[in-house]
Parts: C-alpha cells; structure tokens; sequence
C-alpha cells in the first residue's frame, strides 16, 4: 500500500538512501530541509524548503502525513516541538535516534533493544535518550524510535578524529592511531542497506511505540577495518594501538567518542526488527561496505586536502611516544 511519507531531512548520511527506498517501494515522499545540498533527489518526491521551528515547518503536519521520519532532531526541546507539531496529525512518527545510546560499558556483548539506554560519557547520546523519553510519555502520538550504529555512506569508520584527515595520513605514510589492541568488534553498515528494514516498518501497527535497531549481523575487528580501508586507498596502514584510558589522557575530548562510543564491542540482535519489517541482509565484506566511502573520500581529496594542524601534531606525538615504549 502506498503511503504518503515526509522526509524531515532526507539527504543526508542515513536519510537519502531511505528516500530512494521509500520512492522504490512505491510510496509518496515528500522531503523538508533547508535546500542547501547539492544532491539531487529522486524523481517524483515533493521538496519542501525551510527552517525547522518556522510557520511553514508548524504547517507540516496539515497535510496529514502516514508517516514522518525525524532524521534532524538531535536535542529535547526539538522533539518537544514535534510532540506539539504532529500529536494527532499523522499515521506513525519515526524518530532516528542512535545505538550509541546503549549502555557503557555493555553488561552483555550482544546488544539488544532491552539492553538498558544508559550512556554517562556521551552527550549527543545522553540528548538522544532524552528524546526517547519524551516520545514514550506523548499520549497522543503514534511513535517509533529507530537507533542506526556506524551507518557508512561517505565517510571512512575511524575511531576518532576527521575521516578525511586520517585518509590523508594514511595516503601519506603517517600512523594512525587504534584504540586498545585493534581486535575490538565493530559493527558497519551501509546506509542503503539500513534502508530496506528502515522503509519496511512503515505503517506497521507492530512498529508503533517499539524500539529497533537496525544494523548488520557481522562484526569486523578494529584493525581489519582500519587495514581494509589502507588497502583500498592503495597504501599499507601504518597503526599505533593505545590504550584508551591513555588517549583520553592526552586528549579529554576524546572521551565521547571511546568510552562513549568505538572502544566497546558492538555486535548486535536485529531478531526484533526482522520480525516486523520483513527479514533483510546486510553486505558483509569489508571490500563491499566500504566501496563507496572509499570513492567519496578520494574525490573530495583530489579536490582538496585537508591541511597538517594540531591535530596531526596530536596524533605523531602520541603515536611517537607510545611507539619508543616499544
């Protein structure tokens, strides 16, 4: 059945393969953003340009959509204006949260959606389970939060830093920096395949007021990531491994993305989400999934290449230190 669909955002990293996706499965797609990416969008879905927040943004919900998809809500007064907005006004309020709010350090190794939210190192995590718990307390809107992990499109998975600028030391020779041993699990999984499973809760009564994560089944280990990715770019990878509690030591801003985020193991049950969106596959080569982040990197370095800064100097300092420990 033919639903019509509003895309809040809609080109983004996530959001633009699931438009092409909701296009392909036949349904109405309509998009809401600024306007500002180049990006063209698929044949036949309806741009609607402005600001969120604005007189035009309250006017969305008059159209009575099936379905909203909220990719660019990121803060709790935002999903609180969209309680107001939407609460009676449409069919299923999909808001796109993140695995990252699981708890850390995990109590079990495989992660499901009863794995409790509890992130005290991560802000953007912590914003995101207040947004959660705003959704579960709204009494008069149907909705379904969905929580994406390392989701690739464009960008290289690193751990921490500019995927650029590390794209860049590695095309030169200089090392990088791995977490821990390099032997953590990691889950990566391409957008257009999050896609599928994302575009196939739409309009299923089982979908409202549940939780799903939606990634691939397949873990791969810090380094093989790291070493795919050198491999692709025609280099050998030159890798450092450090501790955490040392990096964060150098650097307290790395805090967030380690303990918060890369330095656990991320290896999750979609059982849940296959049960009411249909069963689904994700590519499992690290070849295949990192394709195109590989081609998008290397055209925006043949055109520009990030310049050396602090950060370099960060990283060859660390790298040298650690590396003289022996």
């Amino acid at each position: 059945m033919a639903l019509n669909v509003l895309f809040i955002g809609g080109t983004g990293q996530i959001s633009y393969p699931c438009v092409e996706r909701a296009v392909a499965a036949g349904h109405h797609v309509s998009v809401f953003n600024r306007g500002l990416k180049s990006t063209p969008l698929p044949a036949g879905v309806s741009s609607i340009v402005g600001e969120l927040g604005s007189g035009a943004y309250a006017e969305l919900a008059d159209a009575g959509y099936d379905v909203v998809c909220q990719f660019i809500a990121f803060t709790p007064d935002q999903i609180a204006r969209d309680i107001e907005v939407f609460s009676g006004k449409c069919g299923q309020y999909v808001f796109i949260s993140s695995a990252s709010v699981y708890e850390k350090p995990p109590r079990h190794y495989v992660i499901t959606e009863e794995t409790p939210a509890i992130n005290p190192y991560l802000p953007y995590s912590q914003a995101k389970i207040a947004c959660e718990e705003l959704l579960k307390k709204s009494g008069n809107l149907a909705w379904t939060i969905v929580r994406p992990s390392h989701t690739v499109r464009t960008g290289l998975p690193m751990m921490m830093g500019d995927s650029d600028i590390m794209a860049r030391r590695l095309l030169d020779g200089e090392p990088i920096i791995v977490a821990g041993d390099g032997h953590t699990p990691w889950t990566l999984t391409r957008s257009a395949d999050f896609a599928v499973p994302f575009v196939g809760l739409f309009g299923k009564q089982a979908a409202v007021n549940e939780i799903f994560h939606i990634t691939s089944d397949r873990a791969h280990i810090w380094d093989d990531i790291q070493n795919t990715i050198a491999r692709l770019l025609g280099v050998e990878a030159k890798i450092v491994h450090v501790p955490t509690d040392t990096l964060i030591k150098y650097n307290p801003e790395w805090v967030g993305p380690l303990l918060g985020d890369k330095a656990w193991t991320a290896i999750f049950d979609n059982s849940k989400v296959k049960r009411v969106a249909g069963d689904f596959t994700c590519a499992e080569s690290l070849d295949e999934i990192l394709a195109e982040p590989i081609m998008h990197v290397k055209q925006r370095l043949a055109k520009s290449r990030p310049p050396r800064g602090e950060i370099d100097a960060l990283i060859d300092r660390i790298c040298a230190e650690q590396s003289a420990l022996g």
